[in-house]
C-alpha cells in the first residue's frame, strides 16, 4: 500500500494547466538559477532570439568551448575504445571542478596523449622497420647464396656460349649475366631488396616487368612475422623481394616504381660474414626497442585508466554546462545590460518549485537582487503536458505517434490502456499462446532495473519499453483464450463437462453428427464439443463477426461521447448541437440498432436474419418483416430510425456554418463583443508569437466547405469504420485455423509415426512455426490491426491531435546526441 500511496498524482484525461511565465534574471545569478532548473526540469524556455544565427549571440564563446571539451572527451573515448580498456562503471567521486580548471585538465591530458601516441608511433615505425631490416637479411641472403651455388654449377655451360666482341655484353639476358660467377657488381648485376604489403605484389611485379621491358629477375618470399601498422593498429602481412636488374636507369626505375607502391628497400651486403654481423646488430636493438615500446603501452594505459574513472563526470559536467548556455543563448539582454529576460512555459503545480529554486540561486550567488517571476497572459496554445510512470509511457506514446494532444484535449490513453491490449486479445486470443508472452513480459518486468542502465539496440529498446503493454496484450489473451477455449487451438473441459453427449451409440467416436444437447450451456466461453462439429465455423463465425460489430459500435459510441466532454470543456455549444447530437443519432439509428437486433437474437434465440432486416430496412422499410420479427413495434421503429438517421445529416451540415457566420457579422457590427470559442474560430499561433493576438478573417466558404466535408466523412466512415471492425473476426478466424493446421497438420502427423527422429523433427517445426508465425508474425500483425482501429475508426470521433510537446530544459533529457 506504501507503494500505491508515492506513486506521483497523474491525471491523464486532460492536459496539466499551463501557464506563461516570464523571468528577469540578473547576470551574475543567471548561470546558477539556470542550472538549478535544469535540475528540476519543469520549464519549457522559448527563443526570445530566434532572428539571430548562433554565432551573433551572446555566450557563443562558451558554447564554443564545450563543444571543444566535448571533441576532447570524446578522443579520450576512442582512445580507450582502441586501447580494448573498460571504462568503470562507478565514476569516481572527485570533488567538483569549475569548468575552467575542467579545460585545463582537459587540454593537459589532450597533450599528454598526443605526445605519448606521437612517441609511440615513432618508435612502433622505427621498430617495424628494424623487423623488416631482419627479414630482408634473413630471406634476400637465402637468394644470394642460392643464386652464388646456381651460377657455380653452371660456370662451365655459360663460358661457352660467351662470345668475345662488345656487342654481345649489351644485349646478353640479364638472367646469363646474374649466372655468371664472381660479385655481381664485376658482371654488371646488381639487385634491391625490400620488402612490400602481400596485397601488392601481384601489381608491383607487372609494373617492375613492363618498366624494365623484362630485364630482370623478381624473387620474392613471405615474411615470418606480421607487421603492425601504427595508423590503424592491425595485423599486416607483407612479402619480401630482391630485384636484380643492369645498368643505372633500370635501377631509378625500379627505385621510384617501391617508392610508389609504399616498398620499403634495405641495403643487404652479399658478404655472409657483414649480413651476420648485422643481424645481430638488429636483433640486439629490436629487443631494446621492444621493451622501450611496452613500458611506454603501459604508462599510456595507466594515463586512459585514471582519464576512464572520470570520464563519466566530465562528460556529464561539460553536457549540462554546453545546455545551459544554449538556453541563456535563448534569454535577451535588457537596455541596461544588467539583466537576462526569459519566457517559457510551465505546469501550474510547479510554480512553487520554480520559485524556491530561483530564490536558492539567488542565496548561493550573494545576489543583491532576486530574480523577478510573474505569470503573463498568452495567445499563443500552450504546450501538451502528460505526467506519466513507467506504466502509462507506452500508451501514451502510442497515442502520441499519431498526434500530440492539444492543451487540455481529452487524451485517448486514458482508455487505450485497456482498449488497446483487449481488441489486441480479441484478434490473439489463445491462452497457450498468451502464456507465452506473458513470460517474455515478466522476464523484462524482472530484469527492469538492469536493462534500463544498458544501451539497447532499436528491436529491444522498443520490446522494453512496451514491457507493461505487453503485459496487459498477453493477460487478455488469455482471458480471450479462456472465453474461445482454446490452447495453442486445442479445447479442453476446463469449467466443467460439454452440454453436448451422443444422441446413441453410434455416434460415440465421432464428432460430426449425432450431438444432442442434454444439460445447461456449459459455463465459460465455447463448449469445447464444438471443436470438430460439422457447424463449428458458422457457430464460431457468426459468434466472433456480431460480437466485433459490437465493439466497433461501442467504441465508436465512447469516441462520440468524448467529443461532448471536449466540446462541454471548452464551452463550444455549437459543437455540441450541430456534431454530438447527430453524430449519436445516426450512428445509433443505424448501427446501435444492428447490436441491439444482435443481443435480442442472442436472448431469444431467434432464427431472424440480420441480414435481411437491414438490407430491407432501406429497400422497404414498410413491409411486414414476418420471420423476421423480433419483437413487437420493430417495424414502426426501423421507420423511426431510418427518418432519424435521414435527418441527421443535414443537421450536421447546415446549421452550424450559418450560425458562426451570423455571430461573425454581429461582433464586427458592435452587437457582442466576446469571441466565440468554437474548433473553426480557434487561431493556433506559433510559437514565437505568443503574445502577439492575430485573426484571421471569417471566409464562409471556407467554413461551409470544411463542414460539409467533415459531415460526409463522419456519414462514410459510420459504414466504413463499422465494417473496419470485421477485422477482429477476420484475425482471430485466421489465428485459430493457423494454430489448427500446425497442430494437426505437423505434430499429430509426426506423432502418428513410431519413429523418434520423426517425432523430433515434427516438435522441433511445430515449435518453430509456433514461435516466429504465431508468437511474432501474427501477434505483430494483431497489434497493426489493433493501432489501426484506435487512430482511425476511435480516435478521429473526437481527437484533434494538433498540439505540440511541452519539452522542458531538463538535464535528464539531455543525451550523447547533445555532445555535437
Amino acid at each position: 500500500m506504501e507503494y500505491t500511496y508515492n506513486l506521483p498524482p497523474m491525471d491523464l484525461m486532460r492536459s496539466e494547466k499551463m501557464t506563461f511565465v516570464q523571468l528577469i534574471i540578473p547576470v551574475e545569478s543567471a548561470h546558477r538559477a539556470v542550472s538549478y532548473l535544469g535540475q528540476l526540469g519543469l520549464l519549457q524556455f522559448r527563443d526570445l532570439n530566434d532572428g539571430k544565427s548562433p554565432f551573433q549571440r551572446t555566450f557563443v564563446n562558451q558554447v564554443k568551448r564545450c563543444a571543444e571539451m566535448s571533441r576532447k572527451l570524446r578522443f579520450f573515448k576512442d582512445q580507450i575504445h582502441k586501447a580494448g580498456l573498460v571504462r568503470s562503471p562507478n565514476p569516481a567521486s572527485e570533488p567538483d571542478v569549475e569548468l575552467e580548471e575542467l579545460e585545463i585538465q582537459l587540454a593537459e591530458h589532450e597533450h599528454e596523449l598526443i605526445e605519448m601516441n606521437s612517441n609511440s608511433e615513432k618508435l612502433r615505425q622505427t621498430y617495424n622497420e628494424l623487423l623488416e631490416f631482419k627479414m630482408v637479411l634473413q630471406k634476400a641472403g637465402d637468394f644470394l647464396v642460392s643464386s652464388g651455388n646456381h651460377a657455380a654449377a653452371q660456370e662451365t655451360e655459360l663460358s661457352e656460349n660467351v662470345y668475345s666482341n662488345d656487342s654481345y655484353a649489351d644485349s646478353a639476358s640479364l638472367l646469363e649475366e646474374e649466372m655468371q660467377p664472381g660479385p655481381s657488381n664485376q658482371s654488371g648485376v646488381r639487385f634491391i631488396s625490400g620488402i612490400i604489403c602481400k596485397s601488392k605484389v601481384l601489381r608491383f611485379e607487372r609494373t617492375l616487368f613492363r618498366a624494365t621491358r623484362g630485364n630482370m629477375l623478381f624473387n620474392q618470399a613471405p615474411a615470418d612475422d606480421q607487421i603492425i601498422d601504427p595508423a590503424s593498429n592491425e595485423m599486416v602481412e607483407k612479402t619480401v623481394f630482391v630485384v636484380f636488374f643492369s645498368g643505372e636507369q633500370a635501377r631509378t626505375k625500379i627505385l621510384k616504381i617501391c617508392e610508389s607502391f609504399g616498398a620499403n628497400c634495405y641495403p643487404v651486403p652479399e658478404d655472409l660474414t657483414k649480413r651476420s654481423q648485422i643481424i645481430r646488430e638488429v636483433l640486439s636493438r629490436s629487443s631494446d626497442l621492444e621493451a622501450t615500446l611496452e613500458a611506454g603501452l603501459r604508462h599510456r594505459d595507466t594515463a586512459l585508466n585514471t582519464i576512464g574513472f572520470y570520464l563519466s563526470k566530465w562528460t556529464n559536467m561539460v553536457r549540462r554546462e554546453k545546455a545551459v548556455y544554449d538556453v541563456l543563448n535563448m534569454l535577451n539582454f535588457d537596455v541596461t545590460k544588467k539583466c537576462l529576460v526569459g519566457e517559457g512555459w510551465c505546469p501550474i503545480f510547479a510554480k512553487t518549485r520554480i520559485q524556491e529554486s530561483l530564490q536558492r540561486a539567488t542565496f548561493d550567488c550573494s545576489s543583491q537582487v532576486g530574480i523577478i517571476f510573474h505569470v503573463m497572459d498568452a495567445v499563443e496554445s500552450p504546450p501538451t503536458y502528460f505526467r506519466t510512470n513507467h506504466f502509462t509511457n507506452a500508451y501514451q506514446e502510442i497515442v502520441d505517434a499519431y498526434g500530440v494532444a492539444k492543451y487540455q484535449e481529452a487524451n485517448p490513453a486514458v482508455y487505450t490502456i485497456i482498449t488497446f491490449p483487449f481488441l489486441f486479445a480479441v484478434m490473439f486470443g489463445d491462452w497457450g499462446h498468451g502464456i507465452c508472452l506473458l513470460l517474455g513480459a515478466l522476464v523484462l518486468i524482472v530484469r527492469e532495473k538492469k536493462l534500463s542502465s544498458q544501451k539497447l539496440d532499436s528491436f529491444m529498446e522498443m520490446l522494453f519499453g512496451g514491457r507493461y503493454l505487453l503485459l496487459l496484450m498477453s493477460l487478455f489473451s488469455i482471458y480471450c483464450g479462456l472465453i474461445y477455449n482454446e490452447f495453442f487451438s486445442v479445447p479442453f473441459h476446463i469449467f466443467g463437462h460439454s452440454a453436448y453427449k451422443c444422441r446413441d451409440a453410434t455416434c460415440s467416436d465421432a464428432y460430426s453428427v449425432g450431438l444432442v444437447k442434454y444439460r445447461d450451456a456449459y459455463p465459460f466461453g465455447v463448449d469445447p464439443s464444438w471443436r470438430g462439429s460439422r457447424s463449428e465455423l458458422p457457430f464460431l463465425n457468426s459468434l466472433k463477426m456480431k460480437m466485433s460489430i459490437l465493439f466497433g459500435v461501442v467504441q465508436m459510441n465512447l469516441g462520440i461521447i468524448l467529443s461532448y466532454f471536449n466540446a462541454r470543456y471548452f464551452g463550444n455549444s455549437l459543437d455540441i448541437k450541430y456534431q454530438f447530437v447527430p453524430q449519436m443519432i445516426f450512428l445509433n439509428s443505424l448501427f446501435g440498432y444492428l447490436s441491439l437486433l444482435i443481443i435480442i437474437k442472442w436472448c431469444t434465440g431467434s432464427q431472424a436474419d440480420l441480414y435481411h432486416v437491414m438490407i430491407y430496412m432501406f429497400l422497404s422499410p414498410f413491409e411486414d418483416l414476418r420471420d423476421n420479427k423480433l419483437f413487437w413495434g420493430q417495424s414502426v421503429l426501423q421507420v423511426i430510425l431510418l427518418l432519424s438517421a435521414v435527418i441527421a445529416v443535414p443537421w450536421m451540415l447546415f446549421p452550424k456554418p450559418f450560425i458562426l457566420k451570423r455571430l461573425h457579422t454581429e461582433r464586427f457590427q458592435g452587437r457582442t463583443y466576446g469571441i466565440l470559442g468554437t474548433s473553426d474560430m480557434y487561431n493556433e499561433e506559433e510559437p514565437d508569437s505568443a503574445r502577439h493576438p492575430h485573426l484571421d478573417e471569417f471566409n464562409f466558404s471556407e467554413v461551409f466547405v470544411h463542414q460539409m466535408i467533415h459531415a460526409i466523412e463522419f456519414v462514410l466512415g459510420a459504414v466504413s469504420n463499422t465494417a473496419s471492425y470485421l477485422r477482429l473476426w477476420a484475425l482471430s478466424l485466421a489465428h485459430s485455423e493457423l494454430s489448427t493446421v500446425f497442430y494437426e497438420k505437423v505434430l499429430l502427423l509426426a506423432w502418428g509415426y513410431d519413429n523418434i527422429v520423426i517425432r523430433l523433427i515434427g516438435l522441433a517445426v511445430f515449435a518453430f512455426a509456433t514461435a516466429f508465425i504465431l508468437l511474432m508474425m501474427e501477434s505483430l500483425s494483431a497489434f497493426l490491426h489493433a493501432l489501426r482501429l484506435h487512430w482511425v475508426e476511435f480516435q478521429n470521433k473526437f481527437y484533434n491531435g494538433d498540439g505540440y510537446k511541452f519539452k522542458p530544459f531538463s538535464f535528464a533529457l539531455l543525451t550523447d546526441d547533445d555532445d555535437d
